[in-house]
């Protein structure tokens, strides 16, 4: 008997699904450092925010993977867009250059993983005689 599905993810969508999971994971722990007293930083709700998006995508990226799921599978690419959607007015504020530096690779990632995620299978071409 079969135990794979039809459904299972694929090697781009499983290289989507783990950089969605990195990104995750490393979005969890942010609202247990928000920014020291006197420094620039975001706020603590939009840490606490990241935090929760990331267990969500982190959850998700786990189902996505054992399970195939589609739901699964848009539910980490939301929450990391989500994510990323918050980092977004480090560019209309006076941050370092390093920062918004951050902030554009966040976005370049984060759109490379969601095509990566949704990227289709190959099927083989049909040969004619």
């Amino acid at each position: 008997m079969n135990t794979t599905s039809d459904n299972s993810p694929h090697g781009r969508q499983k290289a989507g699904l783990v950089l969605a999971g990195l990104y995750s994971l490393a979005n969890i722990p942010s609202a247990f450092f928000p920014a020291p007293d006197g420094e620039e930083g975001p706020p603590l709700e939009i840490l606490v925010i990241g935090s929760l998006l990331g267990v969500v995508g982190l959850v998700a990226v786990v189902l996505a993977w054992r399970t195939g799921n589609r739901a699964a599978l848009r539910v980490a690419a939301g929450a990391i867009i989500v994510v990323t959607l918050t980092g977004l007015p480090a560019f209309f504020v006076d941050v370092p250059a390093g920062i918004k530096l951050l902030v554009g690779l966040s976005v370049l990632l984060t759109i490379a993983t969601v095509v990566l995620m949704f990227s289709p299978t190959r099927r083989p071409e049909p040969v004619l005689d």
